[in-house]
């Protein structure tokens, strides 16, 4: 049977109606300077298809229920929101899987609403920003979560948030301030050691780890000092990591991604709907562009049947099921994208 191709994108957005609008209420009309985008359904599928995405894991953004200080206020969003996308997913198993959004930085709330989401919602695994209200993954005091996530084997999905700092005039924080909350979160994960206490959760870092492959190595001598750990040690905990590609898949980037990920660990990721469609595909062209077919097939789907084994079985969406106009429209889209790409090479 003929395939738009069989990607699962674990890094796939979600901005469910009645969210934008509390997200309004409370003078939140953007994300990481980017205004909030439209998302449905249908135009999901559209940009899937293009994109030859089988399957997106969807997940609710920053600033998720952290903009509400009142701890059962944050879980009831939390838990209205996994609700939804659990029906999303529900509809479409094929099509949408799901990261539970938790109410943290509440970590009692956030481990009952896990143990929700996870055990009877069919969650595929939760998200969690990297800093929640200034208090960052990796911190004192969530062991109550961390047990719970290892107890289910959890895949975490870590998604930067706005640094606990004002913002740069000229610089979006998704342009640079993202990748550095990542790190952050990352680096204490592993400075308190918190991968090795609970190794059976599986944690997924976003943007392809934003610093931590290229800065590693600095990382990892300044853990050793101080700690009097082994460099080697610390360096294998962070290669521990599963590292997505969004907004990553370039020449610039990917090797240094390959290089540094253990076999497996690497991810698709599109960021969509936050990224818009045009990125998305400047970024596939180069993850296509840049690997060996078998890399970028383990890369597109197989890596991440470790994580989701429902999706191992799951059917690839097929090419037929697509309007055959839709189908010569998606493929002029691709070959123009793939013009550009060549064209802004250096």
């Amino acid at each position: 049977m003929n395939t738009t191709g069989g990607r699962i994108d674990v890094h796939q957005h979600i901005v469910p109606p009645f969210y934008r609008d509390l997200l309004a209420r409370a003078g939140i009309g953007e994300a990481g300077g980017r205004a909030l985008p439209d998302w449905s359904p249908e135009v999901a599928h559209e940009v899937m298809d293009l994109l030859g995405t089988a399957t997106g894991i969807l997940s609710v953004s920053t600033p998720g229920t952290s903009f509400l200080t009142d701890a059962q206020e944050a879980a009831a969003l939390a838990g209205r929101l996994n609700d939804h996308c659990a029906a999303l997913a529900g509809a479409a198993p094929h099509r949408f899987g799901y990261f539970a959004t938790l109410p943290l930085p509440h970590t009692g709330a956030a481990a009952a609403e896990a143990v929700r989401a996870l055990d009877s919602l069919g969650a595929d695994g939760v998200v969690l920003l990297a800093n929640n209200q200034g208090r960052y993954l990796g911190s004192e005091g969530d062991d109550e979560l961390w047990r719970t996530l290892n107890e289910r084997r959890a895949v975490v999905f870590i998604h930067p948030a706005e640094l606990p700092a004002p913002p740069v005039d000229g610089i979006p924080p998704f342009a640079a301030d993202f990748l550095l909350d990542t790190s952050r979160a990352a680096y204490l994960l592993v400075r308190n050691q918190i991968v090795r206490r609970y190794p059976d959760i599986r944690f997924i870092l976003s943007h392809a780890g934003g610093f931590v492959p290229y800065a590693s190595h600095r990382m990892a001598l300044t853990i050793a000092g101080e700690s009097g750990r082994s460099p080697l040690d610390v360096l294998e905990d962070f290669r521990g990591f599963y590292f997505d590609t969004a907004l990553s898949s370039s020449p610039a980037t990917l090797p240094t991604l390959l290089s540094f990920a253990r076999p497996g660990h690497v991810l698709f990721g599109s960021d969509w709907p936050f990224a818009p469609t045009a990125a998305g595909q400047y970024f596939a062209q180069g993850l296509a562009s840049g690997v060996a077919p078998a890399t970028l097939d383990a890369i597109n789907r197989t890596n991440a049947h470790a994580l989701f084994p429902r999706l191992a079985t799951t059917a690839v969406h097929a090419a037929d099921a697509i309007p055959a106009t839709a189908r010569l429209r998606h493929a002029a889209q691709r070959t123009a994208a793939r013009l550009v790409f060549k064209l802004v090479q250096p």
